[in-house]
């Protein structure tokens, strides 16, 4: 997903604007993976695969979106200021 199309997004529950954190990107600066969270009621929607979960609460299954976000945290912990590029198959940090 191209960054100028998330940044078009907003909140499908109160049309708040979204923060995002870029975890990774490809080659091209495709946004790969990516935390998008509402100023306004705290919710959390992932990107995962360019693909932006922003599904009502009542038909999400955070079981399924638990460890995706556990293993991000772990990767925004060592480098909490930096994403990652995914580039030949490996994944690098962005400076």
């Amino acid at each position: 997903m191209r960054l100028e199309t998330i940044n078009k997004l907003c909140c499908p529950f109160d049309k708040s604007d979204l923060n995002s954190r870029i975890i990774t990107k490809d080659e091209h600066d495709n946004v790969l993976e990516c935390i998008l969270s509402c100023v306004r009621c705290k919710r959390i929607y992932p990107v995962i695969s360019g693909i932006p979960i922003m599904s009502p609460d009542e038909y999400r299954d955070f079981k399924f979106e638990q460890p995706i976000l556990e293993k991000w945290e772990k990767l925004l912990k060592a480098n909490p200021e930096t994403g990652f590029k995914i580039s030949n198959g490996k994944i690098e940090a962005i400076e």
